[in-house]
């Protein structure tokens, strides 16, 4: 692990630039979830937020919308340990196109 962070990468900045995004997306879904759950935790008041179905719908896209949002402004760290990792399963997946023989099952 150490090695893949101090190592130049023999990928393609647009390929650096994919797999970021994609860490950043799987932080996304992470944070998502989390988000919900803080939410589910709030009691729901007709006085607030009107409650009922619409409330439930909004709440919904307001954590999905929260969750990509801090993501994407760095987040919690997540996408950053995910990202050597994502580098070196695909560095290993162009040197070996054998899914077994490229970490598929470690």
């Amino acid at each position: 692990m150490v090695a893949s962070l101090t190592a130049p990468s023999t990928l393609s900045p647009t390929q650096l630039g994919q797999l970021r995004r994609q860490a950043e997306d799987l932080e996304g879904v992470f944070l998502n979830t989390l988000i919900k759950e803080m939410f589910a935790s709030l009691k729901s008041s007709p006085d607030v937020m009107g409650g009922g179905f619409a409330e439930e719908t909004w709440r919904s896209l307001q954590a999905e919308q929260l969750a990509d949002g801090v993501a994407r402004a760095g987040g919690v760290g997540l996408a950053d340990a995910l990202l050597p990792d994502l580098i070196a399963l695909q560095e290993t997946a162009q040197r070996h196109p054998n899914p077994t023989s490229a970490g598929a099952y470690r």
